[in-house]
C-alpha cells in the first residue's frame, strides 16, 4: 500500500505540473486582455500610459516562460497568487467557495446512492421483469436527459407551480434540494445499471451457490457477498468519471446561483481572472487525483485476492 501511495504521489506532481502548463498557456492564448477588463476600457477612457503601467505591475512585459516560472515559485511557497478582480488571495476565494461545491457534491451522492442502490438491487434480483424495466426506464431517462434542463424541470415543478422549494441561492438545507436532485439523478442512472450487470455476475459465481447451498440466508448472500464484489466496476467508473460530477457541479451551481467552486471558475473566465482560474484548475486536479488515490486502495478492501496480487482490478 505504501508503495502504491508512493507512486500516487509522484504521479500527482506530475499530472500537477503538466495541468498548471497547459493551463497557464492556453489562457495566454486566449482571446481577451485582463488589464483592460481590469481598468474598465468599456466604461471609461483608458491611456497607453496607464494600461503599461498595470501591464508592468501585473507582469505581463515579461516573456510567458518568465511569469510561468514566477507563478511556480510563488506556488511552492503556497502562495496562488491575487485575483485580478476582487484584489483578494486566491486561496482565501478558494476556501471561501469550496463548503458550497463540497455540500452539492455530497448532496448529489447522497441522492444517486438512495436511487441507484434499491433499482441496482431490485433488477439484479428480478431480471427481466416490471423492477428491471422500471430500472432500465429511468437510466434511459437519466443518460438522455441533460442535468441543466432536469434542473429547470425541476425548478418550473417545485420552485414555480408547487411552490415547495427555493430556486436559488444559499441559505438553508432546502435550498440544495433541487440542486442535489438535480446532480444525482444523472449519475443514479448509470450506476444502478452498473450495479445491476456486477450483482448479476457476482451471484453466478460458484462461492454464491456455495453460501447458497450452506444455508446462508438470501440477504446476507446478496449484501455480504455479491454486493462487495460488484462494488468493483461501480467504483472503478465513479474513479473515472469524478471529472464528469465535478463539470456537473460548474452547471448546477450556475443553474441555481450557488455561490460555489463551479460558479466562481465560469466567471472568473469571462473575466479573464487568471489566478483564480489557475488556483480553481490545480484544486480540482488534486481532488480528482485523490479521489482516484482512494479508489485505487479500495480495491484490496473490495477483493482481498487484489491485495494479495492474486486478483485483476480490472
Amino acid at each position: 500500500m505504501f508503495q502504491l501511495v508512493k507512486a500516487r504521489m509522484g504521479q500527482l506532481v506530475l499530472v500537477l505540473f503538466l495541468l498548471s502548463l497547459m493551463t497557464f498557456i492556453l489562457m495566454k492564448m486566449a482571446p481577451g486582455d485582463p488589464v483592460l477588463i481590469i481598468l474598465g476600457s468599456d466604461e471609461m477612457t483608458v491611456t497607453q500610459a496607464d494600461e503599461a503601467a498595470l501591464r508592468e505591475e501585473l507582469g505581463f512585459h515579461l516573456p510567458i516562460l518568465v511569469q510561468y516560472a514566477q507563478w511556480m515559485t510563488n506556488l511552492l511557497q503556497l502562495d496562488l497568487g491575487t485575483s485580478y478582480i476582487k484584489g483578494k488571495p486566491v486561496l482565501d476565494e478558494l476556501m471561501d467557495r469550496l463548503p458550497t461545491t463540497i455540500e452539492l457534491t455530497v448532496g448529489g451522492l447522497i441522492v444517486m446512492i438512495l436511487i441507484s442502490l434499491p433499482l441496482g438491487f431490485l433488477a439484479a434480483k428480478y431480471p427481466g421483469r416490471w423492477p428491471d424495466h422500471v430500472s432500465r426506464f429511468l437510466a434511459l431517462i437519466g443518460a438522455s436527459i441533460p442535468s441543466f434542463w432536469l434542473g429547470l424541470l425541476l425548478i418550473y415543478l417545485f420552485a414555480f407551480k408547487l411552490q415547495w422549494l427555493p430556486t436559488m441561492g444559499k441559505g438553508s438545507i432546502y435550498h440544495m434540494i433541487l440542486p442535489s436532485l438535480t446532480l444525482g439523478f444523472a449519475m443514479a442512472a448509470v450506476y444502478a445499471r452498473l450495479l445491476r450487470a456486477g450483482l448479476l455476475d457476482s451471484l453466478s459465481q460458484e462461492y454464491i451457490r456455495a453460501a447458497r447451498a450452506r444455508g446462508i440466508a438470501e440477504w446476507r448472500v446478496m449484501l455480504k457477498h455479491a454486493f462487495r464484489a460488484a462494488l468493483i466496476p461501480v467504483v472503478t467508473v465513479f474513479g473515472i468519471s469524478i471529472g464528469s460530477l465535478l463539470a456537473g457541479t460548474v452547471v448546477i451551481e450556475t443553474l441555481f446561483s450557488l455561490p460555489g467552486l463551479g460558479s466562481m471558475g465560469v466567471q472568473a473566465i469571462f473575466q479573464r481572472d487568471y489566478p483564480i482560474i489557475q488556483g480553481y484548475v490545480l484544486l480540482i486536479g488534486v481532488f480528482v487525483v485523490f479521489v482516484n488515490l482512494l479508489v485505487d486502495l479500495s480495491y484490496g478492501w473490495l477483493d482481498p485476492r487484489i491485495r494479495q496480487g492474486k486478483g485483476d482490478a480490472s
